[in-house]
């Protein structure tokens, strides 16, 4: 039986005009009443104007860049190099090409994620772009695989970018997945041949696939030295900023003083961990090597320049967004896996201390 308006109000605990206002976007409401009204439309399936099988060829001008924190540049080069894809292409002559581009900004938080995909199904986007890693969390993976069925379903191209596939969504999603593994042991790889052993890592927050993937690559790496004993002592996770890398490199050599080298969870974190260095009154690389991850714009431009694992951020945001447009076709398998590429540079040498 086909939910109505007036079930998802019931559901919801508050009037069918709250419930109308809430899906029109065109007054006021309560943001936890926002919450409770849009958790009850996706628990009953609700859809606006019919069947969802009806939208699959009426869907919008509107496609959705979802990001973690639209001011860290990882997803600010993503989301503007997809933005200018899904746009259109001046000059093609192509009818109704234009498409209106909003990046949504989940602050990191999964019910937020889910609040922007559920807004995104009401409002029949011709497209969904995920940028980033995922929460490590079951429930929550669950919860977004049958989310993008449903957009598929209803008409949507989804594609995930920079975020690893989610089991059983191949058939209904497209992924570039970076290759943070492979890119973390090629960094820690790098600082083992310079001749360090003593290796501190600052580490992104814990539930976050990029986090576990990027330090997977990491202790692979110091195992096959045969150092994988004691890496926990020597590993602090934080957010993904300036401030955590200064804080937690404070740590890693208050409980290590010999520390040769620091590996930061990306390079915002890495000038954390230069300025926690230099604020030792310690060198770098003459007495600690720090080494960073995705090679942001400032990473060449730091003093000293800094050793990264350059992604390709903006190339795999454009091609997010050829693949949402339809403009490109799909990699064998619905997955493409994106490899990162070392960056040697100034700020990591052989150990001097």
């Amino acid at each position: 039986m086909t939910a109505t308006l007036a079930d998802v109000a019931a559901r919801a605990r508050v009037s069918p005009a709250t419930v109308s206002r809430v899906l029109n976007g065109n007054y006021p409401v309560a943001v936890a009443t926002r919450e409770r009204v849009l958790r009850a439309v996706d628990e009953l399936d609700y859809v606006l104007n019919g069947p969802a099988s009806s939208l699959a060829a009426a869907t919008s001008d509107l496609v959705g860049i979802l990001v973690n924190d639209i001011a860290d540049p990882f997803f600010g080069i993503m989301a503007g190099a997809a933005q200018s894809e899904i746009g259109g292409q001046e000059g093609t002559g192509r009818a109704g090409g234009e498409k209106l581009a909003v990046v949504c900004n989940t602050g990191g938080s999964p019910e937020r994620e889910l609040t922007y995909l559920t807004l995104l199904q009401r409002q029949r986007a011709a497209a969904v772009v995920l940028t980033g890693g995922a929460i490590e969390d079951p429930g929550h993976t669950a919860a977004v695989a049958a989310k993008l069925a449903k957009l598929s379903g209803a008409g949507t191209r989804v594609v995930l970018c920079g975020r690893p596939p989610i089991p059983g969504s191949e058939s209904v999603v497209t992924t570039l997945a970076f290759d943070n593994r492979g890119g973390g042991q090629q960094l820690t790889e790098h600082l083992l041949s310079l001749g360090h052993r003593r290796i501190g890592y600052v580490a992104g927050p814990a539930e976050r696939t990029t986090t576990r993937d990027r330090l997977d690559g990491h202790r692979v790496a110091m195992a096959r030295a045969g150092l994988g004993d004691g890496q926990d002592g020597l590993t602090v996770h934080g957010p993904y900023d300036r401030r955590s890398g200064y804080d937690a490199t404070r740590e890693l050599l208050r409980r290590e003083p010999g520390l040769t080298a620091v590996v930061a969870a990306n390079d915002t974190v890495a000038l954390g961990a230069c300025a926690a260095v230099r604020d030792q009154g310690l060198r770098i690389p003459e007495d600690i090597s720090v080494a960073g991850f995705d090679d942001l714009p400032f990473s060449v431009d730091a003093m000293p320049a800094l050793t990264t694992v350059r992604l390709p951020l903006h190339a795999a945001g454009a091609r997010a967004g050829r693949l949402a447009m339809g403009r490109e076709a799909a990699p064998e398998g619905g997955i493409s896996v994106v490899p990162g590429e070392l960056m040697a540079r100034a700020s990591t040498a052989a150990p001097g201390r």
